[in-house]
């Protein structure tokens, strides 16, 4: 529960979601005005659209490296770096106005969202995996959490750009803000606690080749895929298709505000859903319902026999924004527990693993889904061009469906290692398991059982509060018993195995 956070979780938490909100604010700033600076110096919409396009080709590209040598980088430096890196190409990116000539400025334009696309990549992919080591029973409500701060971030950064923008010209909302986040990385090294697993390290084995032959796995990865997809699908297409209302430039940005507030708000809601109340996959099938019927009402769809109408394309935003908030926070915490499940320990190599899935896999959605929302925009129009997310959402919601219908938990078991030295692991019937017995045959060391296997699992809905699962199930029989959340062997279960 939030109320029992130590000082350490608080301070890690709060820098954190600073560091998120700023990050975000930097990452938006460019949209509304590069491109007219873009203009002014001879670039064309093809040339500063590949600008935009490439920061998420780079991120998709960077994340799984990142997320393999994590803990060999170490994530506080992994972390400072990221945002220092994105703080200081901020502040670059503002002084192009200062370069004379097409080609210098297109060039230096790419340079600067490279590097800072390779800062960005680090600080999400150390920032997931610090939250799931400093929070062990709340990963998907604190995730939840820095998310909303990072949607308020990309919801607030054109708006206080603009004023800046307004106040002192091109460069001072980058300078401005990138100086923030320039400060926020000065902070983080101070306050920002120091993790290292390396002993822990050395006994796991797998990569994002053997994460991602997990079929839980992969529907979470789908999940962020698709969803990452759809909000890319609108920044391109909702412009041309509410151009017919002839909004004004305010009205228009706030109809694209409506479904990032709307995710930043509930993503708390759905986080502590999935922490003590629903499977994540619950959760991911809800978020594929939703976004569904989002995209039907934007339109609409050409199912609904009505032309598009405001009131209609509001409902189908809120409800999109809801949708995105239950994938994307599910996606995280279901792969990450998935994985653990399936013989990857609960480390810092995991985490790293699943942060830079969940970040690559996002940026792949991210470059994408414009891409693909452009084609059919100019070929079949909005409203049938929108049922391309209807029916990759169908195909996901479908899979996890039928994933949670077929899934069985693992039986709990007992692994005698070579000195003798007795193993648990014991699932949760009604979430996830720490632990399966395939990475133990595999000849892994097992991680000793000194307290109830939910708090060694990642998910807290896999905690004290199920008092009728399997650690439970496991006491009354007789085998072992617990004491303040220790685990003793009955004696004659020594006797036996000596």
């Amino acid at each position: 529960m939030v109320s029992q956070f130590t000082r350490r979780q608080w301070l890690t938490l709060i820098v954190i979601s600073i560091s998120d909100f700023a990050n975000a604010i930097c990452v938006s700033l460019q949209a509304p005005f590069y491109p007219q600076e873009a203009e002014k110096k001879g670039a064309s919409p093809s040339e500063y659209g590949l600008v935009f396009g490439v920061f998420e080709l780079i991120v998709f590209i960077i994340s799984p490296i990142y997320g393999q040598y994590l803990n060999r980088i170490g994530p506080k430096l992994l972390f400072n770096g990221g945002i220092l890196t994105t703080g200081t190409c901020a502040i670059f990116f503002g002084l192009l106005d200062k370069v004379d000539g097409h080609y210098p400025f297109i060039i230096l334009s790419f340079t600067i969202r490279i590097i800072e696309a390779l800062g960005n990549a680090a600080f999400l992919t150390a920032s997931f995996a610090i939250i799931a080591k400093e929070f062990p029973d709340n990963v998907a409500t604190t995730f939840a959490s820095l998310e909303t701060f990072f949607g308020l971030g990309l919801i607030v950064g054109p708006t206080v750009g603009g004023a800046l923008y307004q106040v002192g010209g091109y460069s001072t909302p980058f300078v401005v803000l990138g100086s923030a986040l320039f400060l926020a990385a000065v902070m983080t090294a101070f306050v920002l606690p120091v993790h290292n697993d390396m002993d822990q390290d050395a006994m796991s084995a797998g990569g994002f080749t053997k994460v991602l032959r997990i079929p839980g796995v992969m529907v979470a990865t789908a999940s962020i895929v698709v969803t990452s997809m759809s909000i890319g699908f609108l920044q391109a297409t909702m412009e041309p298709h509410l151009r017919q209302f002839n909004f004004s430039p305010v009205v228009l940005g706030l109809m694209f505000v409506i479904n990032g507030g709307i995710y930043a708000l509930s993503a708390p809601a759905w986080g502590w859903l999935c922490d003590r109340r629903l499977q994540p996959k619950v959760v991911t099938f809800t978020g594929c319902i939703l976004v569904m019927i989002g995209f039907s009402l934007i339109g609409p769809a050409p199912f609904i026999p009505s032309k598009t109408l405001i009131w209609l394309t509001i409902c189908g935003l809120v409800i999109h924004g809801l949708g995105v908030s239950a994938q994307l926070v599910a996606s995280f915490s279901d792969a990450l527990a998935t994985a653990t499940s399936h013989g990857f320990l609960n480390n810092f190599e995991t985490y790293g693993l699943i942060s830079g899935l969940w970040t690559s896999a996002f940026a792949f959605g991210a470059f994408i889904g414009p891409s693909v929302a452009g084609i059919l925009l100019d070929n079949i129009g909005f409203r049938n061009g929108s049922m391309f997310i209807v029916i990759l959402h169908l195909l996901v919601g479908v899979t996890a469906a039928i994933f949670l219908s077929c899934s069985r938990n693992p039986k709990p078991y007992t692994e005698i290692s070579g000195n003798g030295e007795i193993r648990a692991s014991l699932t949760d019937s009604g979430r996830f398991n720490s632990m399966s017995s395939s990475h133990q045959q595999r000849g892994h060391q097992g991680v000793p059982i000194d307290r109830p296997s939910g708090m060694n699992s990642l998910i807290a809905c896999n905690s004290y509060s199920n008092r009728a699962g399997a650690w439970s199930r496991a006491s009354y029989s007789g085998r072992y018993s617990h004491s303040y959340g220790s685990v003793e062997v009955k004696p004659y279960l020594l006797e036996r195995t000596t």
